[in-house]
């Protein structure tokens, strides 16, 4: 009886000392469930509110946020507007059209000046002997020409008022697009300004702008002041931050992309809106640096080349891009220009990121440039001199 009675108190006894562990093992399933809980929460809050910072990307990947977007699982797209979608399809039915190519096809030269063209002797010497190729249109904002050249005479659009940096300057593109886009003929059309140049022959630049199925626009990513930095939440929904683009207001345009460009309200009214000077205190924002960048990015991003022909040097690192006088037109200085085959965009962020590429034409890397901006009027007998011999350099 004993024996049997220390048996019973023996078992109670161990029932008493292992309960704590069977109730520590009870508790490991309510720890993995909360940490499993956690851990979810965590990745749902950094998809919905995804991390800015490089540091905080390679928390969740090696590759940084561009692994992390890929790994998780896309947004849903948004659903387009009524005026979105209306736009997108006439954009669409423009570009897919094939174009009606005439028996003489042309290049439209359009040139926004303020008054005088001071380089009409060269661009007559660059013109002779082409008759039937060219088209001259002029938009005079300011003082109506006197014109000396044939081709110039009697060649005006009804102009307006032009104020840099305002939307009114992408009035006047849109206005000589229209006006040249009336003549069938017209199949390229080049925008030009009073202190253009051409580099090449009238043959390079026909052969050039002609036989390629691209536009040149000139559209790049700034994510600094002067860049992104100049967005507007008011242009949601129809103009994401993440498609703000860049780019100088000096193209040329098959005629396809300028019918697009004539047919589009919505995102010109965006800009016209929300994209000018002194917006929103200090803020300012040059609507003929980003409407067509970006209006172009949206809607046939492969159809432009991101790079415009006319070149520009902004290695001075002023506000305004070099200007060219009597004594820097030489054979070299020509010869330099007409050579670069890569185009070049700096950003305007901390890091001055300098953005490189090849110039490419059908796919094979060629000189980027073909016309030349901002020679001043005095450069012109110079210019003279040299011609057309420094077209063949």
């Amino acid at each position: 009886m004993k024996t049997s009675q220390g048996w019973r108190l023996g078992m109670k006894e161990m029932q008493i000392l292992s309960a704590p562990r069977q109730r520590a093992q009870l508790k490991k399933p309510t720890w993995i469930i909360v940490l499993v809980s956690l851990v979810s929460l965590f990745l749902i809050c950094a998809y919905v509110y995804p991390p800015q910072g490089s540091g905080a990307c390679y928390v969740f990947s090696l590759n940084g946020c561009k692994g992390l977007s890929d790994w998780l699982p896309p947004a849903p797209a948004r659903e387009l507007t009524d005026e979105e979608l209306a736009s997108h399809v006439v954009t669409n039915e423009i570009l897919n059209t094939a174009p009606v190519v005439p028996e003489n096809p042309k290049i439209a030269f359009m040139f926004l000046i303020p008054g005088a063209l001071p380089f009409e002797k060269l661009w007559d010497r660059f013109f002779q002997g082409h008759e039937g190729k060219f088209s001259v249109y002029v938009h005079a904002s300011r003082d109506k020409p006197v014109h000396f050249s044939r081709y110039f005479v009697n060649r005006e659009i009804r102009s307006d008022k032009v104020v840099w940096g305002k939307i009114s300057m992408v009035d006047a593109e849109r206005r000589l697009l229209a006006y040249a886009l009336k003549e069938t003929d017209n199949q390229h059309f080049v925008l030009l300004s009073d202190s253009c140049i051409p580099l090449h022959d009238f043959d390079y630049v026909y052969n050039y702008l002609m036989y390629t199925n691209i536009s040149f626009v000139d559209c790049f990513e700034d994510p600094g002041p002067h860049g992104s930095g100049r967005y507007s939440e008011h242009m949601l929904p129809e103009v994401e931050k993440k498609h703000f683009r860049k780019g100088a207001q000096w193209f040329t345009m098959k005629r396809q992309h300028a019918l697009a460009v004539m047919a589009d309200s919505l995102y010109y009214r965006k800009f016209k809106d929300y994209c000018r000077p002194n917006m929103e205190g200090n803020r300012n924002c040059y609507s003929d640096e980003h409407y067509l960048p970006t209006f172009f990015y949206m809607l046939d991003p492969t159809g432009i080349s991101n790079w415009s022909v006319t070149h520009v040097d902004w290695s001075e690192g002023k506000w305004h891009p070099k200007s060219y006088v009597r004594k820097d037109i030489t054979y070299e200085l020509m010869r330099n220009i007409t050579s670069i085959s890569e185009n070049v965009h700096v950003t305007s962020d901390a890091r001055k990121e300098v953005q490189i590429n090849p110039c490419l034409w059908n796919g094979n890397q060629r000189p980027c440039y073909l016309f030349a901006r901002k020679f001043l009027p005095e450069a012109l007998d110079s210019l003279l001199q040299l011609y057309p011999n420094y077209t063949s350099i």
